[in-house]
């Protein structure tokens, strides 16, 4: 049974589904349902044309439950436009799901979960282990989430701009339990990027390769974090940091920069440093300037704080710094980094035990506990 072949037809047949007329959360069990049918008949009998296969099943189970229902009586009539069998047609309404389940009513939780379901193809099982919660939980989730949607009718073009707020959300989420939903994000902003002429769906996509190239340096072999600047670079993908470079290379040349493209060349300057002593960090804090312009984030002001500490001396670094509130996240562990860089272990330890406190998860606060007891240690000699 070729699982991927399904994932890969799923948001295909479903929007044939919703261009015929059916509303969505109706469109999607019945695309449910037949697959469900393909794992049962497929390992026996592989129809030649598997999408058309797909949309045939599919309709017959949305006429089949629109028969059931009383309330949807009044689309019996549909009884006489089954499509005949035959090839699918090639036009591919797969953007239009991207819009749908990055639909501004939804919550970005909610459109993240409909997106790796309609989208993606993954079950509800799946995508609730990822999230590390019960699947009653996600089911109820993606069945709110298809309720609004379900009269959501197009009359102008979708917002990219969501679409890809979304795919970001997905790959930030990483990987847990059976799926990888950063390989996911990378794989539906691929296909998002053939689909649109967008430099920013690019942008995005380059800038997933860059950081995931980096992935298998990223923990040492009992699961604790390897700082960027400790990290083997022997260990990083080649082949993904050549196909991000060149993807955002192209995407800068037609001069309609973005927040995702402005990133992805940060993450490119680190990728193109054969050591982290060789980084170019005067060019990481202009692509921070322009990153500042583009969105004042308060995350990138830190970042860039870094960023000038390693360009300009610590003491620059932690003047950027105190530009800042000192309540945004990770702003300690920043202190705690350039006080140490500026010759003051104590305080710099100090400050990596409160930052252990404020720790998102247990591999950084783990991280950071390390950091403060490393520093303790050499002072107690």
């Amino acid at each position: 049974m070729d699982e991927a072949l399904l994932r890969s037809l799923t948001p295909s047949v479903l929007a044939v589904m919703v261009r015929r007329g059916a509303d969505f959360a109706a469109a999607e069990d019945a695309v449910q349902d037949a697959l469900v049918e393909a794992i049962r008949v497929w390992p026996a009998d592989t129809p030649r044309d598997p999408k058309g296969w797909l949309i045939t099943t599919a309709w017959r189970k949305f006429l089949d439950a629109t028969r059931a229902d009383a309330a949807r009586r009044r689309r019996e009539d549909r009884v006489d436009e089954e499509p005949a069998p035959g090839p699918a047609p090639a036009a591919d309404d797969t953007l239009r799901l991207y819009f749908l389940c990055a639909h501004p009513s939804l919550t970005p939780s909610s459109a993240v979960a409909l997106t790796l379901r309609a989208v993606g193809g993954l079950t509800t099982r799946q995508i609730a282990r990822a999230y590390l919660v019960p699947e009653a939980t996600m089911a109820q989730r993606i069945s709110r989430a298809k309720r609004t949607v379900s009269g959501v009718r197009f009359d102008r073009p979708g917002d990219v701009a969501t679409v890809l707020r979304v795919l970001y959300l997905v790959f930030n989420e990483g990987y847990s339990g059976d799926v990888d939903l950063a390989a996911e994000a990378i794989r539906l902003t691929r296909q998002l990027a053939a689909a649109v002429d967008h430099p920013e769906a690019a942008g995005l996509l380059a800038l997933m390769l860059l950081h995931h190239a980096r992935r298998a340096a990223r923990t040492a072999p009992d699961g604790s974090l390897v700082p960027l600047a400790e990290q083997d670079r022997g260990r990083w993908d080649t082949v993904a940091i050549t196909e991000g470079i060149g993807i955002l290379q192209a995407a800068l040349a037609r001069d309609r920069l973005g927040e995702f493209q402005a990133q992805a060349a940060v993450a490119a300057l680190h990728a193109d440093a054969p050591t982290a002593g060789e980084t170019d960090w005067v060019q990481i804090v202009e692509w921070y300037d322009e990153l500042t312009r583009l969105t004042d984030s308060p995350v990138v002001r830190l970042n860039r704080a870094v960023a000038v500490g390693e360009a300009d001396g610590p003491r620059a670094g932690l003047a950027a710094l105190a530009e800042l509130d000192a309540s945004l996240p990770r702003h300690t562990a920043v202190a705690a980094y350039l006080h140490e860089r500026d010759g003051d272990p104590a305080t710099a330890a100090r400050l990596y035990a409160e930052a252990a406190h404020k720790a998102p998860d247990l591999a950084e606060r783990d991280h950071l506990t390390r950091q403060a007891a490393r520093l303790n240690s050499r002072r107690a000699r």
